[in-house]
């Protein structure tokens, strides 16, 4: 029967990837011609930051509405609906920079939309997932899927920068080709389980993913160790200053230096696939350890090949932080509430990706991108051994399954 399982999981979970690297595609390619054009417009580190607290502010505004729609509605339409916004947006954005009308307002309102779209997408996908595959290969699938979705992080940043070249309508539109085939092909996924119930709606329901949470230290304390983690410790938004002016290398230089720790996680998740071993808390901290102090070693570079080597050691840490961390979420999380507890886990990961954007470009207005960097870098290592004193059961868990409290 297993084998029956796995055979008829193939082709559900191939569309599944398609979707997931096409949209990783077009979303990272975006990232890089917004960067270079509002950075290379405004010469400005504050507002690189302010375009991560664009994104970030419609997911927390939408986290507590997100989780009941993912587990009242199909999971697959959300994410088609979310794709086709995405292509309006990106569409606009590249029309705009190509008629030369497009203003920095238009391209922050922009970014507002592909985060509320944003908000949506990543629980809803992240829910598909245990209805695709059986449980005894989830883990397994969130390597794979990982591995697919850092295989196109490290194509889409190159490829933005390579073709901003053209100017930036070239990858902002191809950007919005990529989301209309993500659009077509979620649509094509089938699922194993069945749909979400359309349970009603209550107060104590919509916070209910919150509740769940908070009463299981180990996934809290593995969400909460990530989100701090990245938060501090993300670069992503100076690398456009990285690039011009401590590096010197130019936008296809930016898109190598986005593209470096998306190299790093599909050779760690090539590892991961096959089996991550016992330990797993211990080598959860380890992994964010090292992520720490290859920030502080890419912030002190002035090196281009070593920036690269740095950058990809990040990635390979924090690949293992994610292959933990969505399979506790996931095996630990009936399916009825999987869209309330992974909309509360996208806005931990939007929290320390959008809003370490910001920090991230605040810092480096006030002290320079280098200090932000170290900075940043030294406060990830000192959260990784505090959490390992608060969080002792995450730190002892030896195998990928959450504890019931």
């Amino acid at each position: 029967m297993a084998f029956t399982e796995r055979a008829y999981a193939r082709a559900p979970f191939r569309f599944f990837l398609i979707c997931r690297v096409v949209a990783s595609l077009s979303y990272q390619m975006a990232g890089v011609a917004i960067g270079w054009l509002v950075y290379a417009r405004t010469g400005s580190a504050y507002l690189l930051g302010l375009l991560g607290l664009s994104a970030f502010l419609p997911m927390v505004a939408l986290t507590f509405v997100v989780g009941p729609v993912a587990d009242r509605f199909d999971r697959r339409r959300i994410v088609a609906i979310c794709e086709f916004v995405n292509v309006l947006a990106l569409t606009t954005l590249a029309l705009g920079a190509n008629s030369d009308w497009l203003t920095i307002p238009t391209i922050f309102t922009a970014v507002m939309v592909l985060g509320a779209s944003r908000a949506f997408e990543h629980p809803s996908m992240a829910a598909l997932l245990p209805g695709i595959v059986p449980a005894d290969t989830l883990p397994r699938s969130v390597a794979i899927s990982s591995s697919a979705m850092q295989t196109a992080n490290i194509v889409g940043p190159s490829l933005g920068g390579l073709l901003y070249a053209a100017g930036a309508p070239a990858p902002l539109g191809l950007a919005a080709v990529f989301s209309a085939i993500a659009c077509a092909t979620i649509l094509s996924v089938a699922m194993r389980a069945r749909l979400p119930s359309r349970e009603p709606v209550t107060l104590a329901s919509i916070f209910s993913g919150v509740g769940f949470i908070w009463k299981r230290p180990v996934i809290l304390g593995a969400i909460s160790l990530d989100l701090f983690a990245v938060l501090l410790g993300g670069v992503t938004a100076l690398l456009p200053i990285y690039a011009q002016d401590v590096l010197h290398v130019g936008s296809l230089g930016l898109g190598l230096l986005r593209s470096a720790p998306a190299v790093g996680a599909v050779a760690m998740s090539l590892l991961v696939s096959r089996n991550i071993g016992g330990g797993v808390g211990r080598k959860m901290f380890t992994a964010v350890i090292a992520f720490g102090a290859a920030i502080v070693v890419f912030s002190l570079s002035r090196n281009f090949v070593l920036s690269l080597v740095a950058l990809a050691v990040t990635g390979a840490a924090d690949n293992i932080s994610v292959v933990v961390r969505q399979s506790l979420v996931q095996l630990g999380t009936p399916d009825e509430m999987r869209g309330r507890v992974n909309a509360v886990n996208s806005l931990f990961i939007g929290t320390s990706n959008q809003l370490g954007e910001f920090e991230s470009g605040m810092a480096a207005g006030l002290f320079g991108a280098v200090a932000a960097g170290v900075i940043g870098g030294a406060g990830t290592i000192l959260v990784a051994l505090l959490w390992m004193r608060i969080f002792p059961d995450l730190k002892n868990a030896d195998q990928l399954e959450a504890k019931e409290q």
